[in-house]
């Protein structure tokens, strides 16, 4: 054996092939996030970025993680030389990806696989041509040179010590198309040494009964290991997924998050929790699928690609609760409307109050923040009464909690008289300037009293709120040093009755974090700079109370 490169250590479960999941061999977890996932439009991941969410897919707990195609980029060459001294997997092996060498030359003698050697990946995946219509037109060759292509580049890597999956590119489409030839690159792959063969719906057109009835095919006819890679053109890329493996697939290919081209790849942590927790498959640890909504959240914040909150099973919403008929069942016994525990995925359930609140809304949003409302006694039933009121009538005027969390959580502290008061605004104004070619200015001037005493103070800024921010915190800085860790990070506006143009009621909602968590306030009023100073207010407030600071 003649290998360019040692192969990159993993643990030594990881080396045996156990790679950390209970049924790792039984059914391969495969993530392309790296390779990919990373075709999203908008996503672009430094090298820095792939190592850090590969150390976050190994906690995780999946098989492989496909760090994407050495020699082809340098930013993928660089990941794969880094990845030898600064990735050291526990539980997952690390797979190059790559393709068939080139039509009429060598394997031994191409630089693209040469460089998957040199990339130290103990596992390689190849792209092969399965579609005829790809083998004449796109890589403008004889049906019989792709086939051997297929078969020299798994024997060169097979022989060099290097672990062979393929993925039959377009394989779907060519199976329909010209199923006798779809199978013989099947069987070239088998027959060479590649240990899986992957079915890709490339362009993501299929249906459930269309991929199992391809997979128990193609199964039937080869006897080949066969896996599955979907991509979600038709919304479908999950349930073909799951349907693949119930036709007899045992590798399955997904992304975090579902990123990816176009509509993006099967999410693989949705794939998961169905097989894991529906179907009673094992595939990870218990307590790793319990780190999913954290590393789901975590992979989002490293791509820059706001975590999408219906997402199933770690999403923010997965489990929040918003009509009143719900919570009153919820409350006796939270199975009834939810289809498992959320704590299984490491998520939780959410009441959200809302024009659509009932009292038990009010009651479960309370236990929430901690503060228990009794309805047995008539203290804690006046209280929800009250309560409940008061949300329904600002929500016919504007407001929305269901979106604004903190900000409700103030408004029960109030009703309740509970709500500790940190500062009191005397008054505030802010003005926009603009002189000749200079961009527009804006200036706020606030009177603040905190900490025993007066503060007036000016800040600047590119934008009102952001004037009036720099100057609210720069009158309240000396009272609570801990602002300064708060950061606004959202700022969305939304006209309410457009048919009254510039005099509409506009509703705004702020996002603030602190550097671990966030959390959304709201404002509403005809002034947008009135609305936005008080969802600002609440941010502050809100902050301050959940860092447990007690008013100065």
């Amino acid at each position: 054996m003649n290998s360019d490169a040692s192969t990159i250590t993993t643990a030594p479960e990881a080396a045996d092939g156990a790679a950390g999941s209970l049924a790792s061999e039984g059914l391969h977890v495969y993530d392309t996030t790296l390779r990919d996932g990373a075709q999203q439009e908008g996503l672009n991941l430094s090298v820095a970025d792939k190592l850090a969410i590969a150390r976050h897919l190994d906690d995780l707990g999946v098989g492989y993680i496909e760090g994407g195609w050495p020699g082809a980029n340098p930013k993928d060459t660089e990941f794969f030389h880094r990845a030898k001294s600064e990735l050291a997997l526990r539980n997952a092996i690390l797979a190059a990806f790559g393709s068939t060498r080139r039509a009429g030359g060598r394997a031994a003698d191409d630089p693209l696989t040469r460089a998957l050697l040199a990339s130290g990946a103990p596992v390689i995946t190849l792209v092969a041509k399965s579609h005829t219509g790809h083998v004449e037109r796109a890589l403008r060759t004889t049906l019989e040179e792709n086939l051997e292509m297929i078969r020299d580049t798994v024997r060169f890597l097979t022989g060099e010590g290097r672990r062979v999956f393929v993925d039959a590119e377009h394989f779907f489409d060519g199976h329909r198309m010209e199923r006798d030839y779809a199978l013989e690159a099947v069987r070239a792959a088998m027959e060479s040494g590649a240990e899986v063969v992957a079915l890709c719906d490339t362009n993501g057109g299929m249906l459930p009964n269309q991929v199992a009835d391809v997979v128990g095919d193609v199964i039937a006819a080869t006897g080949a290991r066969i896996g599955i890679h979907c991509h979600n053109d038709t919304g479908c890329a999950v349930a073909n997924s799951m349907a693949a493996v119930d036709a007899g697939a045992t590798h399955v290919q997904g992304t975090i998050n579902g990123y990816g081209e176009r509509t993006g790849n099967a999410n693989l942590v949705t794939i998961v929790s169905n097989l894991q927790l529906k179907a009673g498959i094992p595939l990870i640890e218990p307590d790793r699928l319990r780190e999913s909504t954290r590393i789901s959240h975590a992979i989002s914040e490293i791509t820059n690609v706001p975590a999408y909150s219906r997402q199933p099973y770690t999403g923010s919403s997965a489990f929040a609760h918003k009509a009143g008929l719900h919570a009153s069942a919820i409350k006796v016994d939270p199975d009834l409307y939810q289809h498992l525990d959320p704590s299984l995925v490491g998520n939780d359930m959410r009441m959200l109050v809302s024009d659509m609140a009932g009292r038990a809304s009010i009651e479960l949003k309370a236990k929430e923040v901690g503060i228990d409302l009794d309805p047995e006694h008539e203290e804690g039933r006046a209280a929800i009464a009250s309560v409940l009121a008061r949300v329904k009538d600002l929500e016919l005027r504007g407001w929305t909690f269901d979106a604004a969390d903190a900000s409700f959580d103030l408004l029960l502290r109030r009703e309740l008289g509970l709500a500790p008061e940190y500062f009191e605004v005397e008054s505030w104004r802010v003005i926009t300037d603009r002189r000749a070619s200079d961009a527009a200015l804006s200036e706020a001037t606030v009177k603040v009293l905190a900490g025993g005493a007066r503060h007036v103070e000016t800040g600047e800024g590119n934008g009102p709120v952001n004037a009036l921010d720099h100057a609210l915190r720069e009158g309240l800085a000396a009272a609570y040093p801990e602002l300064e860790k708060f950061e606004l990070i959202d700022f969305k506006v939304r006209i309410l009755d457009a048919s009254h143009g510039t005099d509409a009621v506009t509703r705004v909602l702020i996002e603030t974090s602190d550097g671990a968590t966030t959390w959304t306030t709201v404002g509403v009023a005809a002034n947008i700079i009135e609305a936005s100073w008080m969802a600002l207010v609440d941010s502050i407030t809100y902050g301050l109370l959940r860092a447990g600071v007690e008013p100065r």
